[in-house]
């Protein structure tokens, strides 16, 4: 019998292709083996009456010091007669049974009942694996032969009963099993290293360490080429046992079923090793942060394999990898959870181990993606998940993870700088998809308007165009968004939105003029009206950001100001021009007989008063009050040019006449919401001074104009006089000297020096020399004298 072991020691894979080829062979095997085995079992269960260390039932703790004390615990009743000989095999041989982790928490005597038994159980187990018959836990799927299905069900239910008991992990506490006096060949290890029988390895690597140790002790410095030999094979052995157990705990997330017995067995190992880290022979650095990389390595695997489309072939691929990925990390922490924490001691610290593996490996994740996002869509969708999704229920703070995830971070660990990098990219970006937009916006001004000459759309009875609308809206909502991720990134933003906002009134005005500088004239006041509202409500939507950006939303507000200030300059140089040639005609002689001048002067005034009800306010009153000034001054400015004078009593119907379109004209400014009321007296005091039947009469009726009009001047009075015929003589004098004594006691209080009318209007003045001179000088040529 031990012929036939050492035999299946040595040549396990010519045992493997005899079971393939003859299964006669492998039944005799089997049955030569079970009968082994039953007389092992017997040996064993009688040693185990005799032992002092007794197994107790589930969930006690047996420890030598108890059995030392004479304590005595509930013994596990003895395996049932009609139990399957390969189910009690698989239970009996295996150091710690996949199946039942709770076995693992059971301390184990550094001396065995019955070394020769423990000997014979380690070569049986080896066996069985080198004759490939599987164990309880991989016979799942088919039915025991010798187990009856009452007692298979009982089985099955105190399996599960103590699975679910078994949620904190195994015990920190252990002992470690007899280390064998003599090792294993290094080829053997390797190979039990490959067929992944861990403990059986580590044990014998452990045999192997001890006796290089003894032999180094013994040669002193001196170390012959065999002992460096031993040395080398120790190393590789090491190295291939960690690098199976990293492979095993990266992949131990995705085949948990399959890991979970060999993860015991790792923990131990790992234990083990962190315990003699000082000692000769082992490997120079640490197991446990080995154990942490293939961890890690885990992560990234898990990662890598989330589903990734091309933005080509998806508008919404990095959105929707993001919502794959957040769903990857909750299925994979919820597993670790649930299965991986009970392989390891709580010391491990499992479940945070995983949480700050993706916490690092998802941060370096989004470092790659970051290079292939584009748009500002997908640095949106970036920033906020980092910011907010990441944080949220959906992911670290899901509920199913609770309350694990208690005192765990929830924050990505990210490369420095990285968010400054990616905010000032999204902020760069959002300069360039506002710039797109407004050129967007001015095309389809273009397309739906000044190429079809369309009338412009009216909102609330007054013309509009909805992209003031367009443009709030777009701003808005990328403020909005980006409030969402922090306030500084928003205020960012803001700022971004304003600096490019700031250059489109100009570059809308230039479209503007290019495409409807040959429009009908109608349809070009109409437009200009129609943009001189929507920039107003267009500034009035970006004040609301002033408290965050004051310098940025002044900028923008000037340019709209000179933007509405040139669209009005046009507007009024349009209308000046309209109505010059009938204002030249005003106080004339054919104006004296004919109305056609005036009439068109107040037709077109009227068509343009209709215009100015379509504009909003502030600007319909400051367009309305410089055409009111503008023409006053014209009107009253052809009176003060002495065009001709009215004799034989002409100056009455002139001043009934001023006095009749006066009216009409305060009647249409006063309309069009003209602020300069102080313009409306000047044409009543001409006309009652131009009026008066006696010029003796006209000295008493000078102080009402010299009160409202504080630079009315001397030579102004003499136009005005001349026009009324009375260009000399002693009631001119007298007229003369009266306004004279006015102005004085006027004195420097007297009017409000901010209304101009007369200061500056050109006056033809009459060179008669004797106009002139003052009343004494003339009193000698009157007839008294």
């Amino acid at each position: 019998m031990s012929e036939m072991m050492d035999k299946s020691m040595e040549t396990p894979d010519e045992d493997k292709e005899s079971h393939k080829s003859n299964g006669t062979t492998l039944n005799d095997g089997v049955k030569e083996v079970l009968g082994v085995v039953r007389s092992v079992r017997k040996s064993l269960r009688h040693a185990a009456e005799k032992s002092p260390l007794s197994l107790g039932g589930k969930g006690s703790k047996v420890t030598p010091k108890a059995a030392a004390d004479g304590n005595e615990s509930e013994l596990q009743p003895p395996p049932s007669p009609t139990t399957s000989p390969l189910r009690r095999i698989g239970s009996l041989f295996q150091k710690k049974d996949e199946d039942t982790p709770k076995a693992s928490k059971l301390r184990r005597s550094k001396t065995a009942p019955n070394k020769i038994s423990d000997t014979l159980l380690k070569r049986s187990e080896f066996l069985l694996r080198s004759l490939s018959i599987k164990t309880k836990k991989d016979q799942s799927c088919r039915q025991e032969p010798y187990l009856t299905v009452s007692e298979a069900s009982m089985e099955e239910k105190n399996e599960e009963e103590e699975e679910e008991e078994e949620v904190e992990g195994i015990e920190e506490m252990y002992t470690l099993p007899d280390i064998p006096q003599t090792p294993l060949s290094v080829m053997q290890i390797s190979k039990l290293i490959e067929m992944e029988v861990l403990e059986e390895a580590h044990l014998n690597l452990l045999s192997l360490r001890q006796e290089f140790q003894r032999e180094q002790e013994q040669c002193g410095e001196d170390s012959p080429m065999e002992l460096v030999k031993k040395e080398k094979d120790l190393s590789l052995l090491y190295r291939d046992l960690r690098n199976k157990i990293s492979t095993i705990v990266r992949d131990s997330s995705s085949l948990p079923a399959r890991n979970k017995g060999l993860l015991v067995h790792v923990a131990r190992i790992i234990q083990e090793e962190e315990m003699r880290a000082q000692e000769p022979g082992g490997l120079p650095d640490s197991w446990m942060e080995a154990w942490r990389d293939a961890v890690g390595e885990g992560v990234q695997a898990k990662v890598a394999n989330v589903h990734l489309e091309q933005r080509e072939q998806n508008v919404s691929w990095l959105a929707v990898h993001l919502g794959l990925l957040g769903k990857a990390i909750v299925e994979d922490l919820e597993n670790v959870k649930r299965e991986l924490q009970r392989s390891y001691p709580r010391s491990f610290k499992v479940f945070s181990t995983y949480v700050k593996s993706y916490h690092r490996v998802v941060g370096q994740h989004l470092k790659k993606l970051e290079l292939q996002v584009a748009e500002l869509k997908d640095l949106y969708a970036l920033l906020d998940w980092i910011f907010n999704r990441y944080k949220s229920e959906r992911i670290m703070g899901s509920l199913s993870l609770q309350p694990d995830m208690k005192d765990e971070s929830t924050d990505l660990q990210l490369e420095d700088n990285f968010l400054k990098q990616l905010k000032e990219k999204y902020c760069s970006k959002v300069k360039v998809d506002m710039n797109s937009s407004l050129d967007r916006i001015i095309e389809l001004e273009n397309e739906e308007f000044w190429m079809e000459s369309k009338t412009p759309n009216k909102e609330e009875n007054f013309p509009n165009s909805p992209f003031h609308m367009d443009i709030w809206t777009k701003v808005k909502a990328t403020v909005v968004h980006s409030g969402k991720i922090d306030a500084h990134l928003e205020q960012r933003v803001i700022s971004s939105c304003l600096q490019e906002l700031k250059q489109f009134p100009k570059r809308f005005e230039t479209e503007f003029k290019h495409h409807c500088h040959d429009k009908p004239q109608p349809l070009w006041t109409e437009y200009q009206i129609t943009y001189i509202n929507s920039f107003t409500a267009l500034q009035e939507h970006m004040d609301g950001y002033r408290d965050a950006c004051p310098d940025e939303v002044e900028g923008f507000r000037k340019e709209v100001k000179w933007l509405i200030t040139r669209l009005l300059q046009g507007l009024e140089d349009q209308y000046k021009e309209d109505v010059k040639p009938y204002l030249k005609r005003m106080i004339t002689r054919k104006w004296l007989t004919n109305d056609e001048d005036f009439n068109q002067l107040y037709s077109r005034t009227t068509l343009l008063s209709h215009h100015c009800a379509l504009m909003r306010r502030p600007h319909v009153q400051e367009f309305a009050s410089r055409l009111h000034y503008h023409v006053v001054r014209e009107y009253i400015g052809q009176l003060m040019r002495s065009n001709f004078s009215c004799k034989n009593r002409k100056h009455e119907k002139a001043a009934n006449k001023i006095h009749q379109q006066w009216r009409k004209l305060v009647d249409l400014f006063t309309e069009m919401e003209s602020t300069h009321e102080w313009l409306h007296p000047v044409g009543d005091d001409l006309s009652d001074i131009i009026g008066q039947k006696n010029k003796t009469d006209i000295k008493d009726h000078l102080e009402p104009l010299v009160e409202h009009y504080a630079d009315f001047s001397r030579k102004h009075l003499v136009a005005v006089l001349n026009f009324r015929g009375l260009t000399r003589g002693r009631e001119h004098q007298l007229i003369l000297q009266r306004f004279t004594e006015l102005k004085k006691k006027q004195g420097d209080t007297g009017g409000d020096k901010s209304h101009v009318l007369f200061g500056d209007m050109q006056v033809t003045v009459n060179t008669n020399c004797l106009s002139s001179l003052p009343f004494s000088c003339l009193s000698f040529l009157l007839p008294d004298n």
